[in-house]
């Protein structure tokens, strides 16, 4: 499936996660398993969390872009409310395709 996920881009043109994991440097063509990292303040879900549409206005764009994403393996939908993107899924597999320009 193709998705959207917004990432965190550091200076030296790496991706990283928003908040679970940041320390893991991310980039494109590769084809990533998700891990559990259970994290503090935030509900454990493993999995890449991707998004239907390019579209998180409860999130900051700041420092952040939004890449095209091919996802796979184990998929969860979960409806989120409209603020917060709608549906979004979570997947085992996560390969990042492309930066939104």
């Amino acid at each position: 499936m193709i998705g959207w996920k917004l990432f965190r881009k550091r200076k030296d043109g790496s991706l990283g996660s928003l908040f679970i994991n940041r320390p893991q440097k991310l980039y494109f063509g590769i084809r990533y398993t998700a891990k559990n990292h259970p994290t503090k303040g935030f509900a454990v879900r493993p999995g890449w969390h991707i998004c239907r549409e390019p579209v998180a206005p409860h999130l900051s764009m700041m420092g952040r872009v939004w890449c095209k994403v091919r996802f796979d393996g184990k998929i969860r939908s979960h409806i989120r409310p409209k603020a917060q993107s709608g549906l979004w899924y979570t997947s085992t597999y996560l390969t990042i395709i492309k930066e939104n320009t």
